[in-house]
């Protein structure tokens, strides 16, 4: 694995960044970039200064650019200065710049500072959100009290789902009986007690220690631990196999949060007291060593940075915590349409088919296109017939959405209209109903009408065969039972007629469909 293989993978990574317009997915690579080379401390290698940054300057491309400025967004010393003049050089040469380089560097404003809590002292929540040129995102900072008040986890996510996932939070600690308070904060205690978090975090993973009283000249948090401190032990890996990631590392994640930090009030007590950590500074591998040590260092450990790298690309699922990958590398959600006053939406004529079913199962239903997929889960509940009884999500161009669920880098649902998912002819987004039998509806955007304002939507107006009983274990487990209930001699005929509650085979007519009912049972809808 050599420095022209790792070269190469970058400007991968530079093409993603070029195609969205969101500045955070930016930070994110470049803080990503930082942790992974220690970066931000300044000690960094002659190998990437003389070589990286020289062999991203001679492509002259979009790509390079945009790596460059991802990377001086967060690195300081010589490496920012030396992405920043690159990409200065590129930019005068006539290279694009991307969408998002002038927000880039748009002020940030933070607030809604929050800190939830309960008695017992068993958990710590703290929230706020920040804004730049019109967008808006949150941090959630997971803190977990029995561990020195170390940050478990960071989530970063669109501001307007920040509510539903503290919803879901005060739910899930009311099922177990524990009641959480809400503090409202000001901006000084609030980066007091996250920096607190992030600290204790950063000892317990034995990185290098901060300098000072955790503050810098200029006001900022102090210099963040070297990522590379990670390869002091010999068994350890940087990025867990066992847990699956392969996103941006906590590090990166907690360095763009700290940017955020920086523009609030410096605190004016001291940092929290905590014990050293107990690493051996002989296994602390030297920083000065820069990408090329890194790069031998991961070959002897059988990592592929570039694979590591690569990562950022991906949006894994199953990756504990909601990173700042798991959203910001999908395509940025086209926003809302604005409308007059009055002005009635468009209404989409989508056919939905369920997945695997031969003969096809299929709807084809009209909707206002401003429905949202909260509502639009409801609407195929109704025309399949579903009880509504187990977990959902729609997966689209633009990220997973549903139930809020970090651990499924799952968004809010409700804020999302089915114009934003499906915003041009063809466009198809995928619907899961029932995750052990795993019900997968394909959703087609055939037509844009005109609303006809004598005709009451939703409705559906054609589809084909009956939609499954629930339970009955999927697409397969559907075309099992039809070949039971259509062999009488089955030995599990009698017993699945009384699991479904039916007296004859008969009675379950797999080719029945009619639209009339459909169309009735979604007026029904509230």
């Amino acid at each position: 694995m050599g420095l022209r293989t790792l070269t190469t993978d970058m400007l991968e990574i530079g093409r993603t960044l070029r195609e969205n317009d969101d500045p955070l997915l930016a930070e994110v690579a470049g803080a990503t970039f930082a942790v992974l080379d220690g970066l931000v401390d300044g000690s960094v290698g002659e190998a990437f200064l003389q070589e990286i940054v020289p062999r991203l300057e001679t492509t002259a491309t979009g790509d390079a650019l945009a790596v460059l400025l991802a990377v001086g967004s967060v690195a300081s010393g010589p490496v920012g200065a030396t992405a920043n003049a690159a990409a200065g050089r590129l930019a005068a040469a006539g290279v694009s710049r991307p969408g998002w380089a002038q927000e880039l560097t748009a002020p940030l404003v933070a607030g809604d500072f929050q800190r939830r809590y309960d008695d017992e002292g068993a958990a710590v929540f703290l929230s706020c959100t920040v804004e730049r040129a019109g967008r808006r995102h949150a941090f959630l900072v997971c803190v977990d009290p029995s561990a020195c008040g170390e940050a478990d986890d960071i989530l970063v996510l669109p501001a307007e789902d920040l509510p539903l996932i503290l919803k879901e939070i005060t739910a899930e600690a009311r099922k177990d009986k524990v009641g959480l308070r809400t503090e409202t904060l000001d901006a000084e205690e609030f980066r007091w007690q996250v920096e607190n978090a992030l600290n204790a975090r950063a000892v317990h993973d034995g990185e290098l220690p901060f300098d000072g009283d955790g503050y810098g000249d200029d006001g900022e948090a102090g210099e963040a631990a070297s990522f590379l401190q990670l390869f002091g032990e010999e068994d350890e890996i940087p990025f867990g196999e066992e847990d699956g990631q392969d996103g941006p590392p906590y590090e990166a994640v907690a360095l763009v949060l700290r940017s955020r930090l920086a523009t609030l009030p410096t605190p004016r007590r001291p940092p929290a007291p905590h014990p050293d950590g107990d690493g051996d500074e002989d296994e602390v591998i030297d920083v000065l060593g820069g990408m090329a040590e890194l790069v031998r260092m991961l070959d002897e450990r059988g990592v592929n940075p570039a694979e590591l790298l690569a990562g950022l690309t991906g949006n894994p699922r199953g990756r504990r915590g909601l990173s700042a990958a798991g959203w910001a590398l999908a395509p940025p959600l086209p926003k809302k349409p604005k409308r007059a006053k009055g002005q009635r939406a468009p209404v989409y004529q989508v056919k939905v088919g369920l997945r695997g079913a031969k003969p096809p199962i299929w709807r084809r239903l009209e909707v206002p296109a401003n429905t949202s997929l909260e509502r639009l889960h409801t609407i195929l509940q109704a025309a399949f017939d579903w009880d509504d009884s187990h977990l959902h999500a729609f997966e689209t161009p633009y990220g997973r959405f549903g139930t809020p669920d970090a651990d499924l880098d799952q968004r809010a649902e409700q804020p999302v209209s089915l114009e934003q998912v499906l915003p041009t002819l063809k466009a198809k987004i995928r619907y899961t109903y029932d995750f052990g039998d795993d019900w997968e509806h394909e959703i087609l955007l055939e037509k844009i009408l005109e609303p006809d304002p004598s005709v009451r939507y939703p409705r559906c107006t054609g589809g084909r065969r009956a939609a499954p009983p629930e339970d009955c274990g999927g697409i397969w487990g559907y075309e099992a039972l039809l070949e039971i209930l259509g062999d009488p001699s089955h030995p599990e005929h009698d017993e699945r007629l009384e699991w479904l509650g039916l007296g004859s085979a008969a009675d379950l007519d797999p080719t029945a469909f009619d639209p009339q009912g459909v169309t009735a049972a979604l007026s029904r809808l509230r």
